[in-house]
């Protein structure tokens, strides 16, 4: 076989491979398509009781508790927990709504509240046993 007919042939095999791979991967997507078209069912063939099932309601702002700490908004939508923490002295409910909304260590509770970081540490403790006990008494 001379060169020129021989790349003329791997050309030809090539085209074929390629063919067969275009051809291969047709067929695979129409069979995903059809096994998904089998599966899938459009929203307007749904019964009105299914769509509810999939459908969920919004509750933003609903009996929610807000509280003002360091000129920021905290909402509280637990009534329970809400409650327990406006029971609480102004100072304790400060440090705990700092501490578990704003992350915030002793130490930085310390500074913008201008008290001892040690104190901070007693006053959480202690507010978080208030709010253990009320909270369990609830229930």
């Amino acid at each position: 076989m001379k060169y020129q007919n021989f790349e003329k042939h791997i050309g030809h095999v090539f085209d074929s491979y390629c063919k067969k791979c275009i051809k291969r991967n047709l067929l695979d997507l129409q069979r995903k398509e059809k096994r998904q078209s089998e599966r899938e069912i459009s929203f307007s063939d749904m019964s009105a009781h299914e769509l509810l099932k999939l459908s969920v309601i919004d509750k933003y702002f609903k009996d929610e508790y807000i509280f003002e700490i360091l000129g920021e908004s905290i909402g509280v939508s637990d009534i329970d927990l809400a409650e327990a923490l406006t029971a609480l002295p102004a100072d304790k409910r400060e440090i705990i709504l700092m501490s578990f909304f704003f992350g915030m260590t002793d130490k930085e509770i310390a500074g913008k509240l201008n008290m001892a970081r040690r104190t901070v540490a007693y006053k959480r403790t202690s507010s978080l046993q208030e709010l253990k006990k009320t909270l369990e008494s609830e229930d």
